[in-house]
């Protein structure tokens, strides 16, 4: 008896041999992809905030002073960039604010000493998307959302760490998707 060609390759396929290879490329090139995205996930979850240069905690000034987040980060409802506040502007408040503890004086005092010698401070950047993807904070806040949306409860927050939201792709469009935004790859992509 003699096998047509498309019986042979369903032999193939199907047997031995062709579980084997699909296997294989299972293997190859699934499972790395899998992994590589719940380890992310999974280190996400876990990962540490980054030490500061100073120990600035969002839950002292978001939470118990109640200062609103547009107050230091004055360009994310102007602006692409949220902007982290000048020197100058901390000083608006710690010219009079000393803190009450050692360690928050502490603190306070690396704010003044850089600000008296002019030295900026080098903060360790927390929340980091791909460099061909723009992330437009004033659009977000004229639409209507909060900065908790995508930061979470950063009035809770002694050090700030990203772990809220995965702010991968499938976020971004998800959201874009819910609140009928435009999803045009140009609209966050360069």
């Amino acid at each position: 008896m003699r096998l047509g060609k498309g019986m042979r390759i369903a032999i193939l396929l199907g047997g031995g041999f062709g579980s084997a290879l699909l296997g294989l490329a299972v293997l190859v090139l699934v499972v790395p992809r899998v992994v590589a995205h719940y380890s992310w996930s999974v280190e996400r979850l876990f990962r540490q905030a980054p030490a500061q240069p100073i120990a600035f905690s969002h839950k002292t000034h978001a939470g118990d002073a109640q200062i609103p987040c547009l107050f230091c980060h004055r360009g994310a409802d102007k602006e692409e960039a949220a902007t982290i506040p000048s020197l100058e502007q901390c000083m608006f408040c710690h010219r009079f604010i000393i803190g009450t503890t050692e360690a928050q004086q502490a603190e306070i005092r690396k704010v003044i000493e850089a600000f008296n010698n002019r030295e900026a401070v080098q903060w360790v950047r927390v929340f980091r998307l791909p460099d061909h993807v723009r992330f437009v904070h004033e659009a977000h806040i004229r639409a209507g959302f909060t900065c908790a949306e995508c930061h979470g409860a950063v009035e809770t927050m002694t050090e700030m760490r990203q772990f809220h939201r995965s702010l991968k792709m499938g976020d971004c469009v998800g959201c874009h998707r819910q609140n009928n935004a435009p999803t045009d790859c140009a609209i966050c992509h360069y």
